[in-house]
C-alpha cells in the first residue's frame, strides 16, 4: 500500500519557498523568548539544584572532571563499598591538595574510613544515576513514565546495555527489546487521552516507543566488512520489528560511533524496506549532525524514502552527537582526518541547514529534532512556522536528566517533545552515563551556559 507520503511525493519534490532570513531571526527570537519565559526553566527539585551545582564545579576543573568519571566508571565492578572507598583515595591522591582531598584521603587511611568514603561514593554514584536512568526495568520505570505522560510529554525508552560480545549476549538482549515492547505498550494502554502526543498530520504516533542500537543486536560489526554484522543484527531485527507492528509500537535505530554508522544504515534501510514492513510498524533512524558527511547521509536517506513506499514515513532523529571525543581520539590515533566538526559554530549551522532540509522534505519523513540548545530549538520551530507547516509536524526532543525542565516548557508552550529515557541496570548503564556527564559538563553545553548567566540574546544569536 503507498503511503500518504508518496501520494504527495510530487508535491515533495516542488522546491521549498523561500524563507526570507531576517523574517526567520525574528521569529526565532520570538519562539526562544517565548520558551524561556515558561516559569518551568526557573523551577528546580533542590536535589535537582544541588546536582547542577555539583556539576559547575565539576565543569570548571579538569582534573576533578577526569577522576570523577572514572571513578564513575569503575564502581559497578568494586566488590564492595571499602574497594570504592580505596578506589576514590587513589583518584583523589592525583588531584591538587584541596581541603575536601585532603579529608578523603585522611579518612582512606584506615578500613572504617575506607567504608564511610566508599558508602557516600557509592550512594552518589546511585543518585546521578537516578537523574539519567528511569529504573531498572520498565515495571520500576513505569511510574516515571506516566507522570511525564500526563505532564504531556511523551517518552523513547532505551533499554541500556552497550557493545555485546557473542551471540547469546545478542539474542538476550533482543529478547528483552520485545518483552521491553510489550510491557511498555501494556503500561501505556491505561494512560489518558493526549491527543497532541498521539497524531499528526500523517497519522497516529504510538504510546510505545523503543529506541535500540545496533551494536547490542549483532557481535559482528566490523568496520571493514559491515554486510556481515548487518546480516547478523537483520535476523534479530525482523522479529523485533514485527512485534512492534502487531502491537502498534515504533522502533527507533540509534546511531552510534562512526565505525558502525555503514552498518547501521544498511540494517535500517534494508529490512525497514522489506515488503513485510511496508505496513509498519513505525520506526525511524537517527542523524548526527556532528559528522561532516551527515548532509550525504540525509540526501541518500530522503532518497531511499523516496522510492521506498511504506505506510508509515520513516522519523529522523536530528541530534548533535554524543561520540565526539572518541571520533577525535580514533582519528588522531590511526592520523586520519578528523570526520567530525571541531567548530562548535560549523557544528551548529550544519545542524540547522539539516533540520531545514528535513523540514523541506516533509511528508517523506517524520521530522524529529532532537537538542537542549534554545537556539536549535527556536529555530525548528520558527522555519516550521514559517513554512506553513503546523506544530503538530515537529518533534522536539531532550534527555531524560539534562533536559527535563526544558522538556517541561516546551510541553507547556504547546508544541511535542519527547524524552529519551533509559531504564535498566547501572553496570549497563556506565557507558551511557559517563558520555551524558561529559556532555552535561561540556564547557559548550547550552544548559551550562545559561546556568553561568548567560544573556538570552547571546543564546539565540545565529551561529
Amino acid at each position: 500500500m503507498a503511503s500518504r507520503a508518496h501520494a504527495l511525493l510530487d508535491v515533495d519534490r516542488q522546491p521549498a519557498p523561500a524563507i526570507d532570513g531576517a523574517a526567520l531571526q525574528v521569529e526565532i527570537e520570538r519562539v526562544g523568548r517565548a520558551i524561556a519565559s515558561e516559569r518551568a526553566l526557573g523551577l528546580a527539585h533542590p536535589l535537582r539544584a544541588a546536582g547542577r551545582r555539583a556539576i559547575q564545579m565539576t565543569s570548571a576543573d579538569a582534573q576533578l572532571r577526569a577522576a570523577l568519571f572514572r571513578l564513575v566508571d569503575v564502581t559497578p565492578a568494586c566488590r564492595d563499598v571499602e574497594d570504592i572507598g580505596r578506589h576514590f583515595a587513589s583518584f583523589a591522591g592525583e588531584l591538587d591538595g584541596s581541603r575536601q582531598v585532603r579529608l578523603a584521603l585522611a579518612l582512606a587511611d584506615n578500613r572504617a574510613g575506607r567504608v564511610i568514603l566508599g558508602r557516600a561514593v557509592a550512594s552518589g554514584v546511585r543518585q546521578t544515576a537516578r537523574r539519567f536512568i528511569a529504573g531498572e526495568t520498565p515495571r520500576a520505570a513505569g511510574r516515571e513514565l506516566e507522570r511525564l505522560w500526563r505532564s504531556g510529554i511523551a517518552t523513547s525508552v532505551d533499554l541500556l546495555g552497550e557493545v555485546t560480545v557473542s551471540a547469546a549476549e545478542a539474542d538476550a538482549y533482543a529478547l528483552r527489546c520485545g518483552q521491553m515492547l510489550a510491557e511498555v505498550g501494556e503500561l501505556a494502554r491505561a494512560w489518558p487521552a493526549q491527543p497532541s502526543l498521539e497524531r499528526d498530520s500523517l497519522g497516529p504516533l504510538p504510546r510505545a516507543n523503543l529506541s535500540v542500537k545496533v551494536s547490542s543486536l549483532t557481535p559482528l560489526l566490523r568496520p571493514q566488512a559491515p554486510a556481515l554484522g548487518v546480516g547478523d543484527a537483520a535476523r534479530r531485527l525482523r522479529p523485533l520489528l514485527a512485534r512492534a507492528r502487531d502491537l502498534g509500537a515504533h522502533v527507533h535505530i540509534d546511531m552510534e560511533s562512526l565505525d558502525s554508522l555503514e552498518a547501521t544504515v544498511e540494517l535500517a534501510l534494508e529490512v525497514l524496506g522489506e515488503l513485510a514492513f511496508r505496513d509498519g510498524p513505525s520506526a525511524g533512524l537517527v542523524l548526527q549532525a556532528y559528522l561532516q558527511q551527515s548532509p550525504a547521509l540525509l540526501e541518500r536517506i530522503l532518497d531511499w524514502a523516496a522510492r521506498t513506499p511504506r505506510r508509515v514515513p520513516l522519523t529522523v532523529r536530528l541530534v548533535k552527537g554524543a561520540y565526539w571525543d572518541h571520533e577525535v581520539a580514533v582519528a588522531h590515533q590511526h592520523g586520519w582526518r578528523v570526520p567530525v566538526f571541531t567548530d562548535k559554530a560549523e557544528c551548529d549551522r550544519n545542524f540547522e541547514a539539516l533540520t531545514r532540509r528535513l523540514l523541506d522534505a516533509r511528508p517523506l519523513v517524520r521530522v524529529a529534532v532532537g537538542s537542549h540548545n534554545l537556539r536549535s530549538i527556536a529555530h525548528a520551530i520558527a522555519y516550521n512556522r514559517l513554512r506553513g507547516g503546523r506544530d503538530e509536524d515537529l518533534e522536539l526532543q531532550v534527555l531524560r536528566g539534562l533536559g527535563d525542565q526544558l522538556a517541561t516548557a516546551l510541553a507547556r508552550h504547546g508544541v511535542r517533545v519527547r524524552v529519551y529515557t533509559p531504564v535498566g541496570d547501572l553496570v549497563a548503564g556506565m557507558a551511557y552515563l559517563v558520555r551524558r556527564l561529559l556532555e552535561n559538563t561540556s564547557n559548550e553545553s547550552f544548559l551550562l551556559a545559561q546556568q553561568h548567566g548567560a544573556s538570552l540574546e547571546r543564546l539565540l544569536t545565529a551561529p
